[in-house]
């Protein structure tokens, strides 16, 4: 029985089954129990590459889960799947200071790996709001995004090396550790971003940087959306390469966030049409805020802000970034849909009319939201109201449809998972995804790592 020569591999312990399977979380948008099969938790790279093999040889389908905190159902398993956590190979193996690496296993949470690498003096800039719980393995495998995109890129950019492996169980070590090496093949980046579906990521060398030694954030508001994008070409020319952040909220947005019984209150008035969060850092904290000042006041001057507010201690930029990620205030509007989507900057303001427009036209009952990483293209829609499957499909053909005509992406950040499957063809070309499938069919023929994921077909 595979069950247990699971159990041979990994231990008895360690093959989770019955009520400690359906007592788990599914992920953050799903509800109810688990429902896999079993729940299998390697200690080591040579267990996965056992683990894998055995299910391989048994065409057994094999569902990666990490710190479920994905927002597609990439992690969701059904009742003949076998859920594989790497919740147990949490190591920090090293930490390189002059080559400004960290060496880990997947399951090590982001903030572990961020507080690492601030005990160095170093920066993993990779941040986003479930950084406590989401997995570094699971970050890598979704190319996750976030905060800092505009300035360290996604966190593709943050890896040099890692370990894979392949359904077979063949375990692929490229744990490459130099920032320059273009012998041949890349082959890491057949993993990062692919969901899991064509390997597992065991270990990775991740790329560290040097911590900047002075941050500065203001929260502005802009009387219109071309005002927005003047004041993002003039801060990132004025700061000469420092802008780490630029995260703009949509008045209904922000009126949400700064309205009781939201946690926040308003630090600029109710009535702008839009709000950037702005934030750079650097390594000279007197010349920086300066700099920043300046900009500001420059932007001031010249009527691309229209107000602004500017932290003036660490609380303070706390503050204002809470406002930001304040995404559990939706909840009290009934269940969210999370759209994340993409698409050139200069198409954002129709695009967003367009949305709007057609969810007041087609969904009235439920109320609609904008913000997003601007600076980076990045753009998150969250509609709430009463859950319903009939009144999400047709929200989704709201939001999904007008991409189109705009080359938009149906997925910044977050992934294709399950979720996305249906419009992945919206935004990949047919040659794309016949590629995507000869790689699928190649290193995993058995179709057994994350099955209908990403890819259907």
């Amino acid at each position: 029985m595979l069950l247990e020569r699971l159990e041979r591999i990994v231990g008895p312990d360690h093959v989770l089954t019955g009520e400690r399977v359906s007592s788990r979380a599914v992920g953050w948008a799903d509800h109810g129990p688990c429902r896999a099969r079993a729940i299998v938790r390697p200690g080591t790279t040579d267990e996965v590459s056992r683990v894998l093999a055995a299910c391989n040889a048994a065409g057994q389908p094999l569902v990666t889960m990490g710190g479920l905190t994905g927002l597609v159902r990439g992690s969701v398993a059904d009742a003949d799947e076998i859920g594989l956590s790497l919740e147990r190979m949490h190591r920090i193996e090293a930490v390189d200071v002059v080559g400004r690496t960290m060496t880990v296993e997947a399951g090590v949470p982001l903030q572990r790996v961020q507080e690492e690498a601030e005990k160095h003096g170093l920066l993993y800039p990779v941040d986003f709001g479930a950084r406590g719980s989401a997995h570094i393995g699971g970050s890598v495998a979704t190319n996750a995004g976030g905060n800092g995109v505009i300035r360290y890129g996604m966190t593709r950019e943050s890896v040099l090396g890692l370990e894979a492996v392949l359904a077979d169980g063949t375990v692929v070590p490229a744990m490459n550790r130099m920032l320059k090496n273009n012998a041949a093949y890349d082959v890491k980046q057949l993993f990062i971003g692919t969901e899991g579906t064509l390997g597992v990521v065991t270990r990775l060398v991740l790329r560290l940087r040097e911590m900047p030694r002075s941050t500065q954030t203001a929260l502005v508001a802009c009387g219109g959306f071309g005002a927005v994008t003047q004041f993002l070409k003039h801060v990132d020319g004025a700061l000469g390469g420092a802008l780490s952040a630029f995260e703009l909220m949509w008045n209904a947005f922000y009126r949400l966030v700064t309205t009781p019984p939201a946690k926040g209150s308003p630090p600029l008035s109710q009535e702008h049409d839009y709000y950037v969060l702005v934030e750079s850092q650097g390594g000279d904290p007197g010349r920086d805020q300066a700099q920043f000042e300046d900009a500001i006041a420059a932007a001031l001057e010249a009527g691309l802000v229209s107000d602004a507010v500017v932290a003036g201690s660490e609380a303070q930029r706390e503050s204002l970034w809470a406002l930001r990620d304040d995404v559990e205030t939706f909840f009290r509007l009934g269940m969210p849909v999370v759209f994340d989507v993409s698409l050139p900057i200069a198409e954002m303001e129709e695009y967003v009319g367009e949305v709007v427009a057609r969810l007041e036209r087609e969904w009235p009952a439920y109320r609609r939201f904008v913000f997003g990483h601007l600076g980076d293209g990045n753009l998150h829609v969250i509609a709430t109201g009463p859950p319903s499957v009939e009144a999400r499909r047709g929200i989704e053909r709201c939001v999904y449809e007008p991409l189109a005509a705009r080359q938009g992406s149906v997925s910044a950040e977050h992934g294709i998972g399950l979720e996305k499957l249906p419009w992945l063809a919206q935004c990949r070309s047919p040659a794309e995804l016949a590629l995507m499938r000869r790689l699928k069919q190649t290193l995993d023929p058995k179709g057994i790592l994350n099955p209908g994921r990403v890819l259907a077909g």
